[in-house]
């Protein structure tokens, strides 16, 4: 079975969710994404303890701060998988950008002219 993401899709690999900090997230809108979803194993199943649960605290602290600065936090989210869930990885993929969709590129992408032709 072949189960395709959205082509317009960059996946980082970390060893574990726990890994990701605010500065990862952030930094992503500044080169250029309208979106982000963070995708961890099931809340209480990690291989390092509690790093999915450091994860989510830092995708909310990353989406309250998108909120204050004007980009809206609704562009960050968070789902728990497990690695034998690659359908469910692609629906949310797909609903994810869907939504990142209808809310239109990032405020910080058409600020630095990010993706606009040139003529």
């Amino acid at each position: 079975m072949r189960l395709k993401c959205p082509s317009n899709f960059r996946i980082v690999r970390l060893p574990c969710t726990g890994k990701i900090d605010i500065h990862h997230i952030l930094r992503s809108f500044e080169k250029g994404a309208d979106g982000v979803y963070v995708v961890g194993c099931r809340e209480g199943e990690c291989h390092y303890t509690s790093g999915n649960f450091r994860a989510r605290k830092r995708v909310e602290q990353a989406s309250s701060l998108l909120d204050k600065i004007g980009i809206g936090g609704e562009r960050v989210r968070m789902y728990n998988l497990s690695s034998g869930e690659a359908p469910l990885f692609v629906q949310y993929s797909a609903e994810m950008d869907e939504h990142v969709r209808e809310l239109g590129p990032s405020p910080v992408r058409k600020a630095k002219g990010i993706g606009e032709q040139v003529a």
